[in-house]
């Protein structure tokens, strides 16, 4: 196998025997070939100009496709073959057998050899391959963005007819440097407009979200833990279980959805649950109850009694764990997690307190004569924007004691699981602004953006670059891609990435971005607050 799309790859250039995230070779290299058949597809769409409207089925199942190659979102060698045996019918329903032998007739083993043939290494020259590849995680991420917004019944063909020519054109072998770096900036501008899209169907569906106080500690009844992103999962689940005497609370990345107004008419969604993704291991022992993954962000369990109680549905999946699949009108029963929740100990206590957050771009508008006031007297002398994710390296410290020592007329912009390494953190506040400004989850930087596009109108600023914004950002998988080339796309410079560069990135592709971006990576937590504090 070869694999280093996410942050934590073996050694920081590629994962070769064995997944970091705990993907095994199998696995990886059907997910290589998923890959594969999908950019076949996206070939065959748009040199025969297929309309867009005409295949909507079609759009959806290379959505989800995408989003289930995702570090962390499905280990399930069975769900994957099916949904390659799917797409190969798709693919070959166009008349097109493509560049291999017959799908639908190879064994498991036949299509690990395929696999072989298109992986990460079947691109030869070092930096092709490195901006092939990041334009191709950035399609994941701005494809899991797409699926949540579509889960809500918000589409735009746009997005879909960009992913097709992205995806064909991303192995062009006519198509040199110059032309990928395009293509990287046009991913990132349409990674803005679908997390826009994303935005406007979990506003318009559930409100905008205000400024919320999330109980961390527990109560005296059984409960269910719902991880991930999908909003549209976690309402339907709150639908089934609202007049049962059953708790909900939200892991990880799911925390937001306490913001939003709708959600806070369920009474029993209580309260979120431990901390960001890696420490599940741990953190799901003591829960008791049935734990459902919407999305990604799964940790193999080590604990066989921990798998029993885990469930899927949408894109992921895990081997020996129950998935929920959705009806023919996108309806999901949830009655097996319920039942198993009746029969469940209520969680043990893992912590107390509160947590604070809610600070989309709406809420953040409603503070704007506050803050404005607290720039321009001096109150506020900067923000640091400290989104994206959490990871188990035990560089990421360097993000707790940022904030720790980040000089107390300095505020956060966060969102994404990156904030649990702050967020509990007693940082006060600058005249009522609290100090850590929570938009949400990882698609939450879209509100970041706005915020700072407001900002720059308010100012009267010519270029984003003159706000008094710093960007001290941690990645760990492709949403995170996604979201960098969007701050790109809208000309952010001067972004420190970390805990490490991505492995992906050839020398000269970092050069590119370098010089071109001043993106750079993170060294000592006093020397980058001066820089940061101090130039930016």
């Amino acid at each position: 196998m070869f694999c280093y799309q996410c942050q934590e790859t073996a050694c920081g250039t590629g994962c070769r025997k064995m997944g970091v995230c705990g993907k095994n070779p199998e696995v990886a290299a059907l997910q290589d070939l998923l890959i594969h058949i999908v950019k076949s597809i996206a070939d065959i769409v748009v040199k025969e100009n297929i309309k867009i409207e005409s295949i909507n089925e079609i759009n959806k199942s290379v959505v989800k496709s995408m989003f289930m190659t995702i570090t962390n979102a499905n280990f399930d060698p069975d769900a994957i073959e099916n949904q390659i045996r799917k797409m190969a019918g798709i693919r070959d329903s166009f008349c097109r057998s493509g560049d291999m032998e017959p799908i639908n007739d190879a064994d498991r083993e036949s299509l690990v050899r395929m696999a072989e043939k298109v992986g990460v290494l079947s691109t030869e020259n070092e930096d092709i391959r490195s901006l092939r590849e990041m334009i191709t995680y950035g399609l994941k991420g701005l494809c899991a963005y797409c699926e949540h917004a579509y889960n809500l019944g918000f589409e735009d063909n746009a997005i879909y007819q960009f992913i097709y020519e992205a995806l064909a054109k991303v192995d062009d072998d006519n198509l040199g440097e110059d032309d990928l770096v395009a293509l990287s900036m046009k991913t990132g501008e349409m990674g803005v407009k679908t997390m826009a899209l994303l935005d406007k169907a979990n506003t318009e569906t559930y409100g905008n979200p205000e400024m919320t106080k999330v109980k961390i500690g527990v109560g005296q009844r059984a409960g269910i833990l719902v991880s991930g992103h999908d909003l549209n999962d976690m309402e339907m689940l709150l639908e089934q279980v609202k007049d049962e005497d059953v708790d909900v609370y939200t892991h990880s990345e799911m925390l937001p959805a306490h913001y939003y107004p709708k959600f806070k008419k369920y009474k029993n969604l209580v309260g979120n649950y431990g901390n960001a993704w890696w420490k599940q291991t741990e953190e799901f022992k003591k829960f008791n109850g049935p734990i459902l993954f919407t999305t990604n962000c799964i940790v193999p369990p080590r604990d066989e009694s921990v798998r029993k109680r885990i469930f899927t549905t949408g894109a992921a999946g895990f081997p020996g764990c129950r998935h929920i699949e959705e009806n023919e009108n996108g309806y999901k029963d949830f009655s097996e997690i319920i039942e198993m929740a009746k029969t469940s100990n209520p969680p043990e206590e893992l912590e107390s307190g509160e947590i604070v957050g809610g600070f989309a771009h709406a809420q953040v508008f409603a503070l704007a004569d506050k803050i404005v006031d607290a720039v321009k007297t001096g109150a506020i002398r900067k923000f640091i924007v400290m989104g994206g994710c959490d990871g188990r390296m035990k560089s990421r410290n360097y993000y707790e004691e940022f904030a720790k020592k980040l000089p107390k007329d300095c505020v956060i912009l966060t969102a994404g699981c990156a904030k649990y390494r702050y967020n509990k953190l007693n940082l006060g506040d600058i005249n009522g602004i609290p100090r850590v400004l929570d938009a949400g989850q990882c698609n939450d930087s879209y509100s970041l953006a706005v915020i700072a596009l407001k900002l720059k109108e308010i100012f009267e600023l010519q270029d984003i670059n003159e706000l008094p914004i710093a960007y001290n950002i941690a990645w760990y998988e492709q949403k995170a891609v996604i979201v960098l080339l969007a701050l790109l796309s809208l000309g952010v410079k001067n972004i420190h990435l970390g805990p490490t560069l991505p492995g992906f990135l050839s020398p000269n592709v970092t050069n590119v971005l370098v010089e071109n971006f001043g993106i750079t990576g993170i060294s000592q937590v006093d020397k980058d607050l001066e820089m940061m504090i101090q130039t930016s």
